[in-house]
């Protein structure tokens, strides 16, 4: 079976931002024991689509593979700590997604594996970069990056984009879906910015270790910024 991956984004409620913060610490314990969770990462957020050194302190992730879908639905509904978000949060959204290709690793584990036996076609796609960046290259990295995500606040195609990170400026990562892989491929090799950023992460060497992964949405509930941004074109799609 493909790997169930879960993403999924918290809003901080006004006057819990001290909690938000904390929680990148005070979850990690519960959910090293949470049955089924192959693979986690929380992760904070920045400002913007893409990458950003601004951090904002209102908005969060937690990135999940999971034996199955039981096991996912069990956390995601029933778990303790799931209830603790939902009372710190204004809102939340999740995410679930199956790998159609995974390339790179996470921390040394290929968490995406294994991946869909099918191809992509057509429909909404997700597309994850994610990075550890060398110390030698963050002055080139953040003079460089920046420019390119901002590119997305203008990408035709793009249904929603947000920058996280496991550590300030070091490890970093971009989770965006797109209408299609077309839509996606016009901005990823066709954009003059984000062609000179795969141009010089090979030639300045950029990054210690890195991972890029491309998934098939399957379902999505509740609200990022007041709405749902994949309610509309999952509709059109139900064979997903």
């Amino acid at each position: 079976m493909p790997r169930l991956t879960t993403l999924t984004l918290f809003g901080i409620r006004n006057g819990h931002l001290r909690w938000g913060l904390a929680q990148m610490g005070t979850s990690r314990p519960y959910l090293k024991d949470v049955p089924g969770l192959l693979f986690y990462k929380l992760l904070g957020s920045g400002h913007g689509k893409g990458f950003s050194i601004k951090p904002n302190f209102r908005r969060y992730g937690l990135l999940c593979t999971w034996e199955s879908e039981e096991a996912a639905e069990n956390f995601l509904h029933r778990s303790d700590l799931m209830q603790t978000y939902r009372h710190h949060s204004n809102e939340i959204w999740t995410v679930r997604l199956l790998p159609y290709q995974s390339h790179g690793l996470w921390d040394d584990h290929e968490p995406f594996s294994p991946l869909l036996d099918e191809k992509y076609t057509d429909g909404p796609i997700a597309v994850l970069t994610r990075a550890s960046i060398n110390w030698r290259a963050l002055p080139s990295f953040w003079r460089f990056v920046p420019q390119a995500s901002k590119a997305l606040d203008t990408a035709e195609g793009l249904l929603c984009s947000i920058g996280l990170g496991e550590l300030p400026l070091i490890r970093q990562a971009t989770f965006s879906v797109w209408e299609s892989a077309e839509a996606m491929k016009q901005y990823a090799y066709k954009h003059p910015m984000h062609q000179e950023v795969m141009r010089r992460t090979r030639a300045e060497k950029w990054y210690s270790e890195e991972l890029f992964a491309r998934f098939k949405p399957v379902s999505s509930e509740g609200t990022w910024h007041g709405t749902d941004p994949l309610r509309a074109i999952l509709a059109l799609h139900p064979k997903l």
